[in-house]
């Protein structure tokens, strides 16, 4: 296992195309990076939700996820399922988005993602954000379409705990879901830790990454 730093990024932009998607995919991420870089600013979007119980559920656990950060989250109302077919609407808020921040780290969903509303904003992130280290995140669900990860972010073991405590205290909503529960994400956790040589971890797919070897 190499270890690459990404430096120390001071703007982070995080996107998902439904309420607790960043928090699933990236949230033990969010939470080492922003203990580590108090102020850090992070710029969320969020796709559908927005303007109900889901939205308030994000906006709280988002919070807690970027502990000391400069939070700015924009949650639309997109309907959940549709977002191909609601594509100007989607498009317009991440060039939005891009418009308005110079990341230094963008966690997005995997363009091969089963879920169709994942898909679409993955590939609406590679046209807005073409020079940037995007780290596209996974989520487990039913369609059994995890795949093999080529970066890994190690959580300790206190910020793993911490991600499904803080998971399951501010989604009550999603709490019914057979598949929402504390097995499901440390178990994923810990298999992808095995493959990093850490307790537990979160695991991207990168689809360019230009080095600098000689800087």
């Amino acid at each position: 296992m190499r270890h690459l730093s990404a430096g120390r990024p001071d703007r982070v932009v995080a996107v998902g195309a439904h309420c607790d998607d960043i928090a699933i995919g990236a949230g033990g991420t969010l939470l080492t990076l922003c203990l580590a870089r108090p102020g850090v600013r992070v710029d969320a979007l969020v796709l559908s939700g927005g303007g109900g119980d889901r939205e308030r559920e994000e906006r709280a656990a988002l919070a807690a996820f970027c502990p000391g950060a400069d939070l700015r989250l924009t949650v639309l109302k997109l309907p959940d399922g549709r977002v191909p077919a609601h594509w100007e609407e989607a498009k317009a808020a991440v060039e939005e988005l891009r418009g308005r921040t110079e990341p230094d780290l963008v966690l997005a969903p995997r363009t091969d993602d089963a879920h169709q509303d994942h898909r679409g904003l993955a590939k609406l992130m590679t046209t807005a954000f073409r020079d940037h280290l995007v780290l596209r995140y996974e989520i487990v669900k039913w369609d059994g379409d995890l795949g093999r990860p080529s970066a890994y972010q190690p959580l300790t073991p206190q910020i793993a705990e911490r991600k499904v405590r803080l998971l399951q205290e501010h989604y009550p909503s999603q709490r019914h879901r057979p598949w929402y529960d504390r097995e499901a994400f440390l178990g994923l956790a810990r298999i992808r830790g095995i493959e990093c040589h850490a307790r537990y971890a979160e695991a991207f797919d990168v689809a360019k990454l230009t080095l600098n070897l000689g800087g």
